[in-house]
């Protein structure tokens, strides 16, 4: 990327838009219908609904070849033409309910380039703090990262780690179906999840990819479950894509007083999203 190239992407940080949503009972029974057995139900909305709440809406026209809205809005015009949520922090401050109207604040607060693997990456991160009428639920620090489309057809990832003993395992089955209703869910147009010839052909992926903050919503649940509580603070890093439809399996190992390491397993026995649960 040229110098030129990179202090134009500068300029984007500290670009913000705000937008809100309702946390309708559709939308509470939608997301509940879809994750089955893995979602807890409470008073209170499971964690990770706040995915499914203030999404990007863009008109058909204004939607780039992957299904995403075009780049060169409120996200830089990143010279790289696969993205991928990478991973997020979350700080939990208050319970959202059925009923609130949600507020979202979008500040994007970074933009690094560097030198991975596969290739060029460029990171982007994106500071959401949302809001109820009551005050700030949750904060979290997003970050997408870009890379070549050639990445796809990078060497094969070393052999899987052998899995160490977990505290508590739980298995997933994750089918296109579940995959379709994620999407429209989070109103997430990136084809890589529902179009497989454009991800097997465009973005050269052995498969359709299943949704980074999928697994992370199905591990917050878990966390939820063995603990007994939603946890407070919840950070999740992708690994390696994981390619559905597959069964996951999904970890968690407790570190101390109120802290968890947990990871999602593909089939093949390899780490596909890593993430740390507090309480």
């Amino acid at each position: 990327m040229s110098l030129d190239s990179s202090a134009t992407l500068q300029k984007w940080i500290g670009q913000a838009r705000q937008v809100e949503d309702i946390v309708t009972p559709r939308l509470l029974a939608s997301f509940e219908a879809s994750l089955g057995p893995h979602v807890v139900r409470r008073d209170e909305a499971p964690p990770g609904l706040h995915w499914c709440l203030t999404p990007d809406i863009a008109d058909a026209s204004e939607l780039g070849p992957d299904g995403h809205q075009a780049k060169g809005g409120f996200l830089p015009p990143v010279p790289l033409p696969r993205r991928m949520w990478a991973g997020s922090d979350m700080r939990f401050l208050a319970p959202i309910r059925g009923g609130d109207t949600i507020r979202r604040r979008s500040t994007l607060s970074a933009v690094e380039e560097k030198q991975g693997r596969t290739g060029r990456l460029t990171f982007v991160t994106v500071r959401h703090e949302i809001s109820n009428a009551a005050g700030p639920v949750v904060e979290e620090d997003q970050i997408i990262v870009y890379c070549a489309a050639e990445a796809g057809t990078a060497p094969p990832a070393k052999p899987a780690t052998p899995r160490l003993s977990a505290s508590h395992e739980r298995i997933v089955d994750v089918d296109p179906v579940l995959l379709f209703r994620y999407s429209a869910l989070t109103f997430n147009g990136h084809r890589i999840h529902y179009d497989v010839p454009y991800a097997t052909g465009v973005e050269h992926y052995p498969g359709l990819v299943i949704h980074g903050p999928l697994q992370a919503t199905l591990l917050m649940n878990f966390a939820a479950v063995i603990a007994g509580q939603a946890p407070r603070s919840f950070s999740f890093r992708g690994v390696r894509p994981a390619i559905g439809p597959q069964t996951l399996l999904l970890s968690g190992t407790a570190r101390g007083k109120g802290n968890m390491d947990m990871e999602v397993r593909a089939s093949d026995g390899h780490v596909t999203v890593k993430a740390t649960a507090q309480w």
